[in-house]
């Protein structure tokens, strides 16, 4: 099952950057391609809590479900075709950078502290 999220996290984090491309030629299509990525990569992200006990951890962990909402609410905005709509992702991939670096480092010293 986890192999499975994997490869759905994944695919899906592609998808959200092609249809951000796409969105210059297909906004249609863009749209719709980004609405599904998104619920598939925030599907994943909430059922794959921060496995650790540090309020680090799960303060990162709750920027990337923060990071998730933001690109649910750049989904919408593409579909009503608001220019607002790079503004959102590009906070919420910031969020979900800076989170997914530092967690395993994180998750790392917590072990390391046992």
């Amino acid at each position: 099952m986890r192999k499975v999220k994997d490869i759905v996290y994944r695919l899906s984090g592609i998808l959200i950057l092609f249809s951000a491309l796409l969105y210059l030629f297909e906004p249609v299509v863009a749209s719709w391609i980004m609405a599904v990525s998104v619920v598939a990569f925030t599907v994943v992200t909430v059922t794959t809590p921060y496995p650790g006990k540090s309020l680090r951890g799960r303060r990162l962990f709750n920027f990337q479900v923060i990071a998730c909402l933001l690109m649910i609410v750049s989904a919408y905005l593409m579909f009503k075709q608001r220019n607002e709509w790079p503004l959102f992702m590009i906070i919420g991939a910031i969020l979900l950078l800076y989170s997914t670096i530092l967690m395993p480092k994180v998750l790392e010293s917590e072990k390391e502290v046992k």
